[in-house]
Formats: C-alpha cells, sequence, structure tokens
C-alpha cells in the first residue's frame, strides 16, 4: 500500500533571515532560499525548475510572497 505523506511547514528564522529567490542574470537559472540579513549570506534551499516549485517551496515554508535577488 502506498500513503501520502503529510507536508509540514518548516519553520526559519524570520528574524535574522529573508527568503528570496537569487536568479542568475547570465543564465536565468533560480535559485530558491535564505538570505542573512546581517551578513548578506545566502542559503540555498532548492533549485527552481518551474512554477511547481516555486509553489512547493512557498508552501513548504509558509509564505506568500518572495523577493527576487539579481
Amino acid at each position: 500500500m502506498f500513503f501520502k505523506k503529510k507536508k509540514e511547514t518548516k519553520t526559519y528564522d524570520s528574524v535574522n533571515k529573508k527568503p528570496m529567490i537569487r536568479v542568475s542574470i547570465c543564465t536565468g537559472e533560480q535559485v530558491a532560499g535564505f538570505k542573512d540579513i546581517h551578513t548578506g549570506k545566502f542559503e540555498e534551499v532548492l533549485l527552481i525548475r518551474d512554477e511547481k516549485d516555486l509553489e512547493g517551496f512557498l508552501k513548504t515554508y509558509g509564505l506568500e510572497h518572495i523577493d527576487k535577488e539579481y
């Protein structure tokens, strides 16, 4: 039998980190993750290949909107 796993909403440090998508200006590659607002260091979480990946990332972390950085 197959059981569908429940997707849990994950948390992140919303005080020190900002969710964002980093976009390459050369290739257009998009990576979702979190940027430390104090150091500027970017923590990669997921490669965004299509709209479904983006929706999954937003749902996983309980986000409604995410900014892009080029």
